[in-house]
């Protein structure tokens, strides 16, 4: 069942569930955060309504500086306005920064520590039209080995907000990884959120949970989806929101591995070296546990509708389900 301690959207699991694009959120979240303080400034590499930075364009022109197709030149701009006292938040595809400008984030803006907040739209393969090129999924690899680097990817258009807003605060760096297509509303504005700590979602109606699901950004939906086929079946479960990938909520994942014994990992990325591999080289040296990845397979992503190519990849809800019982198999022989 749904944890009725973080006050969650009731109807993720109804057929009519609101949806909406977490770009959405931030894009909402960056306009009230401009409101509040008048430091923050916004950069844009010419996708400015695409990263829905066109809603603090509009109130805040001053503010707002169009930097055109020069993602290196952006960072660089991005990291001299933050040591004059600025927040500035960057934005453009995920494929483009930090995909193209990644040296540049790492010297100018990590190596300094300057307060910037880089902003990668449309990642992953549910990107669909964009084709394969367009198709951020090696991002969170890149980002998260950066010193520095908060990387952070909100399940939902709701915590995208909050993620946007809490950021202004950060001490470090931050990354935002959101998603151009629709996905569920799983969060209400009553739902806690922090910067560096996870949350269970999904709670066994009664005992402990025999496998844990862990899941970041919008997958996090088809990871409750799974969750509920997992208990019809008699499987008790609990899903984990992680939407700070870095740092990680050690405490918590921890917690969970020693209630389980079993865990699953869900990201719309490369399965080397995203979220799950974070998870792995934390729990190897604290609590080993066997694990299943449901993730991209060492593979370039392609042209397709967003249902088509999460299926084609393995990351939709009947895989999760898959990955859940072969872990419990692999647990019970460990465990025997």
């Amino acid at each position: 069942m749904l944890n009725p301690q973080l006050h969650l959207n009731t109807k993720i699991f109804d057929k009519d569930v609101e949806q909406a694009p977490t770009r959405k959120g931030f894009g909402l979240g960056l306009l009230q955060a401009g409101t509040d303080n008048e430091n923050i400034v916004a950069l844009c590499s010419d996708l400015t309504e695409s990263t829905q930075m066109h809603l603090f364009k509009e109130k805040f022109e001053k503010r707002f500086i169009e930097m055109g197709i020069a993602e290196q030149n952006m960072a660089t701009v991005a990291s001299g306005m933050a040591a004059m006292g600025k927040i500035p938040f960057m934005s453009s595809y995920a494929m483009f920064s930090p995909g193209r400008n990644w040296e540049q984030i790492r010297t100018a803006i990590c190596y300094n520590n300057r307060k910037v907040i880089i902003v990668g739209s449309h990642a992953g393969v549910s990107v669909g039209p964009d084709g394969g090129t367009h198709q951020a999924i090696e991002d969170i690899a890149l980002m998260r080995v950066i010193p520095n680097m908060t990387v952070v990817y909100p399940c939902d258009s709701v915590e995208a907000k909050k993620v946007t807003l809490a950021s202004v605060y950060s001490r470090t760096p931050v990354y935002i990884r959101l998603a151009r297509e629709k996905s569920p509303i799983i969060t209400t504005e009553d739902t806690p959120f922090e910067i560096g700590k996870a949350q269970i979602l999904f709670v066994p109606d009664v005992g402990l949970a025999q496998v844990g699901i862990i899941a970041t950004g919008p997958l996090l939906s088809r990871a409750l989806f799974a969750a509920k086929e997992l208990e019809k079946k008699g499987i008790r479960v609990k899903v984990m929101n992680l939407a700070t990938i870095k740092p990680l909520d050690t405490k918590a994942i921890a917690e969970l591995a020693r209630e389980c014994k079993a865990i699953i990992t869900v990201e719309e990325h490369q399965i080397a070296g995203g979220m799950g591999s974070a998870i792995a080289e934390y729990l190897v040296g604290e609590y080993p546990v066997p694990m299943e990845f449901v993730g991209v397979a060492d593979a370039f992503g392609q042209s397709g509708t967003q249902d088509e190519l999460i299926a084609h990849y393995n990351l939709d809800t009947t895989n999760i389900v898959k990955a859940a019982e072969k872990v419990l198999e692999r647990k019970s022989k460990i465990y025997q």
